[in-house]
């Protein structure tokens, strides 16, 4: 499986240690010094996203990751008043969403 991981913390590393530990590709990393490079085309090169980043940048992060028509998975915390929105904008634009 191609993985972008959004937020590069110490979740975002072990993720990515132990899913290239299982075989799979990390084949975007996207942290607050390289956001130039979170584009729909950049996150096209991937089957997922996962989303570990901070509670104030989770909602435009899987925002950017629907319209790129990229499933995402977010272990982000601190976020959930905007939660129902999520589920409505990911609804509206037939995205997948695991929280």
């Amino acid at each position: 499986m191609k993985i972008a991981l959004i937020g590069y913390g110490k979740m975002g590393q072990t993720i990515e240690k132990l899913a290239k530990d299982l075989g799979h590709e990390v084949v975007l990393t996207i942290d607050r010094d390289n956001q130039k490079d979170f584009t729909a085309r950049n996150l096209r090169k991937a089957d997922v996203a996962i989303e570990f980043s901070q509670p104030e940048s989770a909602l435009e992060n899987i925002l950017t990751c629907f319209h790129a028509k990229i499933p995402v998975v977010s272990g982000t915390t601190g976020w959930g008043d905007q939660l129902t929105n999520a589920k409505n904008i990911c609804d509206d634009n037939e995205g997948t969403l695991l929280h």
